[in-house]
């Protein structure tokens, strides 16, 4: 089966390649394929050429006769269409796909734990302070953080390389009981033989990271892809100008890095801090 990881392609147009890549996998041409859906062979051929959006029952008519291992894979895709523009579905790819399918991530966060490596109650205490979340809404998205992490637990996890800016440690998210018990937990994780947790010092002169946080995933089968977070919608991509771009800010930032060794100690140490605080 198909997978087109080209962070150029729009949601519209990877149904469509989706779509006719399964196709010609089951040997039926566009005509054979609408008669099975129940459409005209020219709404197959629109939809494939990403001119035409299929709407929800085309989906799932997709899912009924095309082989495929994930029985409501077009309606993902459908729902990926009419993501709202503002909302979480600039991630969505990245959740499903890039992020599951990575054998590196290489990772610099300048205001948070990154999710990957929250604890629980860090992770709750992050969404309730998002205050345009609704408290009804908090559990869900915890429960989903939770549930991102088990690829960490996979046999053929990926390798994590992750920078932090040195005040991640000292940023009160939760109390004092919370933040000993995401150090503590953050320290556990260090240690383990495919993650790699660096501190930028807070007192460094480069500047590079100071504008957000990103991710880099390098795959075994498809391009190199960033995500970049913003105070708006964020941003999912393969292109290669900024691909380049985010990787030479992530070099330079871990220049500046303490060692893992000190790291993992400065970690530890201010794990403690809080432990006598709470």
């Amino acid at each position: 089966m198909p997978s087109d990881l080209d962070g150029r392609l729009s949601p519209v147009e990877r149904f469509g390649r989706e779509l006719a890549a399964c196709r010609r996998d089951m040997g039926l041409s566009q005509r054979r394929l609408a008669e099975r859906i129940g459409c005209s062979p020219s709404l197959v051929g629109h939809v494939e050429a990403g001119s035409r959006n299929p709407q929800l029952d085309f989906a799932e008519a997709c899912d009924r006769v095309v082989d495929h291992s994930n029985s409501d894979y077009f309606v993902r895709l459908y729902r990926r269409i009419h993501q709202s523009p503002s909302g979480p579905g600039w991630f969505l790819r990245w959740l499903e796909e890039i992020e599951p399918g990575a054998t590196i991530l290489r990772i610099w966060a300048p205001f948070l734990i990154p999710g990957l490596l929250q604890t629980e109650n860090y992770a709750r205490a992050v969404f309730l302070g998002h205050f345009s979340t609704p408290e009804a809404e908090v559990e869900d998205q915890v429960a989903a953080r939770m549930q991102r992490q088990q690829i960490l637990s996979r046999d053929n996890r990926p390798e994590l390389r992750v920078l932090l800016d040195e005040w991640v440690l000292e940023r009160p998210i939760g109390g004092s009981e919370v933040m000993h018990e995401q150090l503590r937990h953050l320290a556990s994780v260090a240690r383990h033989r495919r993650v790699t947790v660096q501190l930028v010092p807070y007192d460094t002169a480069c500047t590079d990271g100071l504008t957000s946080s990103f991710v880099i995933a390098e795959l075994a089968d498809a391009p190199t892809t960033v995500s970049v977070d913003s105070a708006g919608k964020g941003e999912v991509s393969a292109e290669n100008d900024l691909v380049t771009l985010i990787s030479d800010r992530y070099d330079r930032l871990r220049t500046e890095a303490h060692r893992p060794g000190e790291s993992l100690a400065r970690i530890e140490e201010a794990a403690e801090r809080w432990n006598k605080k709470s």
